[in-house]
């Protein structure tokens, strides 16, 4: 027994796993085809990938925004959690990473259900600020450049509703986070916002050893 959370060597992991995950055969062909990419670390754990897919379904989310969609994991995840009339906007700028999403999301037949903009991810939270979605969406998963998290954020919480969650990825970075010895650029603004976090009392959060860490964020 344990009153903290317990470290996970590989062998509880793969229990993990094994008793847990339902990995659909077209998620772990695209786990497959993202790990053959140079930047093929950006993949979010797939346990990672479901627990975002159970909180959409909790939270009956309708409305979402994804800020950095890679090759479309996450977004496949989310998107096929939502029902049929939802609407997940997806912010990158690769085309070439997200051609990789758009096949899979033509297959798994929930392409319509997502609007993806190659654009900087601020111009398009900006635009959607313009044209009176705030207050809309019921949901936001943050996963792009870590020096742009808190803009990412603030523009974010100005779109959800009341009670809608805002996920942050990466927010324990290796364990980065908590060496003082790290001071690069993304270190230093994953921890300004871990900062900032903890004491905003415009949200509720928890931040789950999940993945890299994952920071759930409910806004009040």
């Amino acid at each position: 027994m344990s009153n903290r959370t317990l470290s996970l060597d590989d062998t509880l992991y793969q229990y993990l796993l094994d008793h847990s995950l339902r990995e659909s055969s077209l998620l772990r062909k695209l786990r497959k085809i993202t790990a053959q990419q140079e930047m093929s670390r950006m993949q979010i754990a797939p346990e990672q990938g479901q627990f975002m897919a159970l909180l959409v379904e909790l939270i009956g989310a309708r409305q979402i925004i994804e800020i950095g969609t890679f090759t479309g994991y996450s977004a496949l995840c989310m998107a096929q959690a939502m029902p049929d009339h939802g609407r997940l906007v997806c912010c990158d700028t690769s085309e070439e990473w997200t051609d990789i999403a758009r096949t899979f999301w033509h297959e798994a037949g929930i392409e319509h259900r997502i609007q993806l903009h190659i654009a900087p991810a601020l111009e398009t939270l900006e635009r959607l600020l313009g044209e009176s979605e705030s207050n809309r969406f019921d949901m936001a998963f943050i996963d792009a450049d870590k020096t742009n998290y808190l803009n990412y954020y603030e523009r974010c919480l100005q779109l959800l509703r009341p009670n809608g969650l805002i996920l942050f990825d990466n927010t324990l970075w290796g364990g980065a986070v908590a060496n003082p010895e790290d001071q690069d650029a993304d270190t230093q603004a994953l921890r300004e916002l871990n900062d900032r976090l903890h004491t905003d009392e415009r949200v509720n959060i928890s931040l789950v050893p999940i993945g890299d860490g994952l920071t759930l964020a409910r806004k009040c």
